[in-house]
């Protein structure tokens, strides 16, 4: 058997692109359940000067893009493609945009105990399919408690500051690496693919890779 590859995928989960990217990334893994690929994924906050308890999600769209038509515009592209991936995204449901910091924590959380993939599921889910705040700790902890972590350890854990500095820190390395954008995919820590990339794509990659080995 030939050593894993390091897919590492740099995200954040309110960033919609990285809900299709993954989308994409999961239909050429279900293609070649025998992939070369150990994925663990990194932390990058779209808005990092959010305020702790995020905002309205209205008056951030308009803050962005100059209020609802100019939102429309932007994220044309995205029902465009969430729709070619399977996906649909509730944007009516959707009420506050959280900061992130949190949520990047639970999925750090979930790393150390190899639930990593099922926890950005998890939150991807809960933010784009059923409209819940992804900030909020009590949510956090429900979202653990789905994906059969301690929700009482990770509620308290959210209480604390505990690896909050560590999620800053990671965000930082990967802008000073050149990271500006989300998602970006990182083969063998080596070879940067930035954006949400179709399957074919990655069934290619994962037979160029199988085919090296």
């Amino acid at each position: 058997m030939t050593d894993p590859i390091k897919l590492d995928i740099i995200s954040d989960p309110i960033c919609p692109w990285c809900y299709i990217g993954k989308a994409h990334l999961d239909k050429a893994l279900a293609d070649h359940p025998n992939h070369p690929f150990a994925i663990e994924w990194h932390p990058f906050q779209l808005n990092p000067d959010m305020p702790d308890g995020g905002m309205d999600r209205r008056a951030y769209l308009e803050g962005k893009f100059g209020g609802r038509d100019g939102a429309i515009k932007a994220y044309a592209p995205v029902v465009e493609q969430a729709g070619a991936a399977g996906l649909n995204i509730n944007f009516e449901a959707m009420k506050r945009t959280p900061n992130t910091v949190d949520a990047h924590r639970l999925i750090h959380w979930a790393g150390i105990e190899g639930r990593q993939t099922a926890a950005v599921s998890a939150l991807f889910e809960a933010y784009f399919v059923d409209g819940r705040d992804i900030g909020d700790h009590e949510v956090l902890s429900d979202i653990a408690d789905g994906i059969e972590m301690d929700a009482a350890v990770v509620a308290k854990l959210l209480k604390s500051d505990a690896d909050v500095e560590d999620i800053r820190k990671r965000d930082a390395h990967s802008r000073q690496m050149g990271v500006n954008s989300v998602p970006t995919f990182i083969v063998a820590g080596q070879h940067a693919v930035p954006g949400a990339q179709p399957p074919d794509l990655w069934r290619k990659v994962i037979a160029e890779l199988t085919a090296a080995a």
